[in-house]
């Protein structure tokens, strides 16, 4: 969810909390499934993901970087010029993907549309689970 789209559905949200004259309610969740995502809420009901908006923090999403660095000297094998230790820049505008996705028996904290069924997911309660990156 982009911050512009988080800021219209908190919008949405406050307007109708404010028509309903009740306020929107946090509650905690327990991610049951994630293909197709489904979380449980308060140890009962059951909530599918089609009233489910996610924030970027639990989430999977493309984003630009800029960096400007040269990559550690290195060497390979055999003695060969083509092998020869070097490095060389990195620099520029770089896409990369954060992997912010939920995943079975994860916590999240979720802000419930006031009156009705739909659920804001902002956040994990605890760290990742299933870490699997290469300093992981």
């Amino acid at each position: 969810m982009s911050g512009a789209n988080l800021l219209q559905t908190l919008q949405r949200m406050t307007k109708q909390t404010t028509a309903a004259g009740d306020p929107a309610d946090w509650c905690l969740g327990e991610v049951i499934g994630v293909d197709p995502l489904t979380i449980r809420v308060e140890q009962k009901d059951v909530v599918p993901e089609e009233f489910l908006e996610l924030t970027d923090a639990v989430r999977d999403y493309n984003v630009d970087i800029e960096v400007s660095h040269t990559t550690e000297n290195r060497a390979g094998g055999g003695g060969y010029a083509e092998f020869a230790g070097h490095n060389h820049d990195y620099k520029g505008r770089k896409r990369i993907t954060v992997y912010n996705g939920l995943h079975v028996g994860e916590t999240v904290i979720l802000l419930r549309q006031a009156g009705g069924q739909s659920f804001l997911v902002v956040s994990r309660n605890r760290d990742h689970t299933d870490l699997s990156g290469q300093w992981g």
